[in-house]
């Protein structure tokens, strides 16, 4: 069984934390199982979450209906060993290891544009989990 402390965690960051930065997060917490601690906020986050992208990620099993945006914080930064920006230009903290995923926006789009996206950040995301807590740790 693994140390809590030793759990890496990963920050999701998106401008608004409505589309990119929750599928990823959810997408990393559903595959990780309890292997990966993760977050997403935003800089100026939205009232909610895009309903599409809500829609997109009902259709592989995963719920997030009841996710809210939340406001990027210097802690969280801090918290996190990964910090991934979603190609939104967001402000970074030195110290970190950032990556940035330059993945299209899904707002104002529909269903046939928002699946690709999400498939997109699914494939990121089985590469960054097997980089970071590979099963068997």
């Amino acid at each position: 069984m693994s140390d809590i402390a030793s759990k890496p965690s990963v920050l999701f960051v998106c401008v608004h934390n409505a589309g990119r930065s929750q599928m990823a997060a959810a997408l990393l917490t559903h595959l990780g199982q309890g292997r990966v601690e993760v977050r997403s906020a935003g800089s100026a986050p939205a009232d909610a979450v895009n309903p599409a992208v809500v829609e997109a990620m009902a259709e592989v099993g995963i719920d997030i209906s009841a996710q809210t945006p939340k406001v990027l914080t210097t802690g969280a930064v801090q918290a996190s060993d990964v910090v991934i920006t979603m190609g939104c230009g967001d402000a970074v903290f030195p110290g970190k290891k950032y990556l940035d995923w330059k993945i299209e926006d899904p707002a104002g789009q529909g269903m046939q544009a928002v699946r690709p996206i999400r498939d997109e950040i699914e494939s990121r995301v089985r590469g960054l989990l097997a980089e970071l807590a590979p099963e068997g740790d």
